[in-house]
């Protein structure tokens, strides 16, 4: 694996950029290519990971997309939609590259990716029970309930008894029978556990569940683990341990050496990556409380009142300034839960300050809307440093 230390952060080395964009723009979504690369670089040099793809539902911008394509990175969809927006956005990117993973979707979804030649992943019963003939001599992958659910937020751990993902193992006979009365080829077995996961040896343990059942399955040659290997939220919070997952996975390989390993990374290669640009519109105090009032709120940035999410707020303009008190920084929404931090160390803040929400570059734009009907920040890539 390759040696990566750490640097100063993206968005310190190009303050006086993002301040210039601050000028022209309310508020905005800031992506650093230079970011996402080293991420890609980073998992890719894992010895025994075979392949990794993007787990597009965390940003489908198209630069970042093109980006990642030209950095030989795959991608995994979970709609129609999805497939069309990649293809339209990287319009020579060939269909081995995608791999399609529907969840309880119609049958009509499962019946186009059979028409546009994309493999497609199975996580339930219901379709080979229901609907074999979509699925007759096709090459497949399966979607298995590792029972190894982790995250950082009970609504994105998607393994375990109490998610919706996965084909349980207590099912594999059945599986077994309905795929061999089917005609259905399956050639990988695949898992995803959760999100933000710290814990490096989950994606060994996955690999040892998935082998297991791969076992059953004699052309089965994928194991795809999944991503949600965790990204650092606080300025004190540890950078995965990406050593020990590779160690982990190094002793799957001895033990099940005829399969390839694939990893589903999303939030990991692009969260770092961006951040929310906004501006102090208001400043109050309220009691023993002191409110900061920015220009977006839970509209552009849904995580942290969906999932109790960390995200590190930086006043911009007056970075290095000693800090002044502790603030909560809130939106312009119409709802309580527009807060996008309690109690943040801020140096003394003014109106028309430029204010960045870290770690903003997964789950920011594809979870915005138009609450209060308020715009969504629009997208900026900068150009490469």
């Amino acid at each position: 694996m390759m040696d990566h230390k750490v640097t100063e952060p993206w968005w310190q080395r190009r303050r006086d950029e993002l301040l210039r964009l601050a000028e022209s723009e309310l508020n905005a979504f800031v992506y650093d290519p230079g970011t996402i690369l080293e991420a890609c670089d980073r998992l890719t040099s894992l010895e025994p990971v075979n392949r990794v793809l993007f787990a597009m539902k965390s940003n489908f911008n198209p630069d970042i997309l093109r980006l990642l394509a030209g950095h030989g990175i795959d991608f995994e969809c979970v709609s129609p939609a999805e497939v069309d927006h990649l293809l339209a956005a990287v319009p020579d990117l060939t269909t081995d590259r995608i791999l399609f993973t529907p969840n309880f979707a119609p049958r009509e979804d499962y019946e186009w990716a059979r028409k546009r030649g994309i493999r497609l992943t199975l996580d339930n019963l219901y379709p080979l029970r229901e609907w074999p003939e979509v699925f007759s001599g096709l090459d497949v992958f399966i979607r298995i309930d590792p029972e190894v659910g982790r995250g950082h937020h009970e609504h994105v751990i998607t393994a375990g008894e109490h998610s919706k993902f996965g084909i349980p193992r207590f099912e594999v006979d059945e599986l077994v029978a309905l795929t061999q009365s089917a005609g259905v080829n399956v050639v990988g077995i695949h898992a995803h556990s959760g999100s933000g996961i710290p814990e490096a040896d989950t994606w060994g343990l996955v690999a040892t569940a998935l082998a297991e059942v791969g076992q059953r399955f004699p052309n089965v040659r994928v194991l795809d683990l999944g991503g949600g290997l965790g990204v650092p939220a606080r300025p004190d919070d540890p950078e995965f341990d990406l050593a020990g997952m590779e160690a982990a996975l190094i002793g799957v390989r001895k033990q099940f050496p005829d399969y390839q390993i694939w990893l589903e990374p999303g939030r990991y290669l692009v969260s770092q990556a961006g951040v929310l640009l906004t501006h102090v519109t208001q400043l109050k105090g309220k009691g023993e409380r002191r409110y900061v009032g920015v220009s977006t709120g839970m509209n552009a940035l849904i995580r942290p009142s969906l999932y109790d999410a960390y995200h590190e707020i930086v006043n911009l303009t007056r970075h290095g300034d000693p800090v002044a008190g502790r603030y909560t920084v809130v939106g312009p929404i119409c709802e309580t839960g527009d807060t996008l931090g309690v109690d943040r160390e801020l140096p003394q803040t003014f109106g028309g300050d430029v204010v960045l929400l870290l770690n903003a570059g997964a789950y920011g734009r594809v979870m915005s809307s138009q609450y209060n009907l308020r715009p969504v920040p629009p997208e900026v890539m900068l150009p490469a440093a």
